[in-house]
């Protein structure tokens, strides 16, 4: 019998540690290659991970509530494989170097395009997150003062709200030397009574909040609004929705309408396709849309259709209904929330008119689609203007002024409201 040692797996781009949810396997257990045997949370998914070997579970190197690094032991398995993977100190030494390595590299990526301080992962054998350094980097704390901070999270590492707190008092103690005073931070304070029901934020819903006031600070929002004709696309679907579910097996929303719209619209105007870092405006080869899905417990998600540009409405209409659902069951993997460069939100299916969405980061722009509803409008003809009834909607376009002017973002959204305007009736599915 061997001893293997299953290493935490790469789980995404800017990822480097995971914290141990559950053990889906316990001690003395077998397992199959691939079957589940942990449940971890990352900054971005809830995930279980599969055993890359075969055999019975002898130890768990981490517990529940542990933070599990990409790339270290979680657990050994006992097997009759006498292969490569056999626990040797040496080799251990040499996977565990070469994990750190690359998480090494991939943080020096980063922050390596940028003319403020250059930051390291890795100091005096102190470990930063991405989110501390990007922090870091964009309020010019150098490395000898990120050493200096004082951390309260595992090991002493620096947290977000330590860093926060130190920018926080550092602009004061700025302001002081400026003004010859300081202006004391007062708690906030909510009053409230036995009649009021206090509920804390699951892990999710935190996540969201400190995403949403991290993209405020980041980007200065600016909001353009079109109102949009839908009344082809409105009675396409209605003639073809029976048909459509009848040859493919998938009902179509117009979610997918509304998408393959962004697409050719990011076609024409790429410089909307962006994201930035530091002094550098990063032009994406790919688009990959991210679309806003609202959970049965009232949480928010944002999974991504990669290469959207390359699916036909069929394949989006697949890929569309596939990942709400697994969203809506838990059962998105890592992949499916990474790398998007433009979202969208159809806040119409609430009875929503209008809304103004915020960025998800690193993106620079994101589209709400409104409640198509019925009104009068004038209808041009070449007998001359006629009132008629039409299938209205409102579209929102939010977008970063740090690279989105008004004149991009305006004629983005109505390069959007076009071509869901000059829809084709005729259009066949196949």
């Amino acid at each position: 019998m061997a001893k293997i040692e299953i290493l935490m797996p790469k789980m995404g781009e800017s990822i480097f540690e995971c914290t141990v949810l559950n053990w889906l396997k316990n001690l003395g257990d077998k397992v199959e290659i691939d079957d589940m045997i942990i449940e971890v949370a990352t900054d971005k998914i809830d995930t279980e991970v599969g055993s890359s070997h075969a055999g019975t579970i002898t130890e768990l190197l981490v517990q529940q509530g542990d933070i599990a690094v990409i790339g270290k032991p979680i657990c050994i398995i006992e097997t009759d494989e006498v292969e490569k993977t056999i626990i040797s100190p040496q080799k251990n030494e040499i996977v565990v170097e070469n994990a750190v390595k690359e998480i090494e590299t991939e943080v020096s990526n980063i922050i390596s395009s940028t003319q403020k301080p250059e930051l390291k992962s890795q100091g005096n054998s102190r470990f930063y997150s991405p989110l501390v350094l990007n922090i870091a980097k964009e309020e010019s704390i150098s490395q000898e003062e990120l050493n200096q901070i004082e951390g309260t999270g595992q090991e002493n590492r620096v947290t977000k709200e330590d860093i926060l707190l130190y920018v926080s008092k550092r602009k004061k103690l700025a302001q002081y030397a400026d003004n010859q005073t300081v202006v004391e931070e007062k708690p906030s304070q909510i009053s409230w009574n036995p009649s009021d029901e206090i509920i804390e934020m699951d892990r999710m819903r935190k996540m969201i909040a400190e995403r949403m006031v991290d993209s405020k600070r980041i980007s200065p929002h600016v909001t353009s609004f079109v109102e949009t004709d839908m009344t082809n696309i409105v009675l396409w679907r209605e003639r073809n929705k029976e048909l459509f579910k009848k040859e493919t097996g998938e009902n179509i929303t117009f979610t997918p309408l509304l998408i393959e719209a962004v697409v050719k619209a990011i076609k024409d105007f790429p410089m909307i396709n962006v994201q930035v870092d530091g002094n550098k405006i990063i032009k994406k080869g790919n688009i990959n849309i991210g679309m806003a899905v609202a959970l049965p417990n009232g949480n928010l998600i944002v999974p991504v259709i990669h290469n959207a540009d390359s699916l036909s409405l069929i394949g989006l209409t697949k890929k569309i209904n596939d990942l709400t659902n697994r969203a809506r069951t838990n059962k998105l993997k890592p992949e499916d929330l990474q790398d998007g460069t433009f979202t969208v939100s159809n806040i119409g299916t609430f009875g929503n008119i209008a809304g103004t969405p915020i960025i998800v980061q690193p993106q620079v722009a994101i589209m709400a689609f409104g409640v198509i509803q019925k009104k009068p409008a004038v209808i041009e003809t070449p007998q001359g203007d006629l009132l008629g009834i039409r299938q209205k909607m409102i579209i929102s376009h939010a977008y970063d002024h740090r690279v989105v002017d008004g004149s991009l973002g305006g004629q983005f959204v109505k390069k959007v409201s076009d071509y869901l305007e000059i829809f084709d009736l005729e259009r066949k599915l196949f």
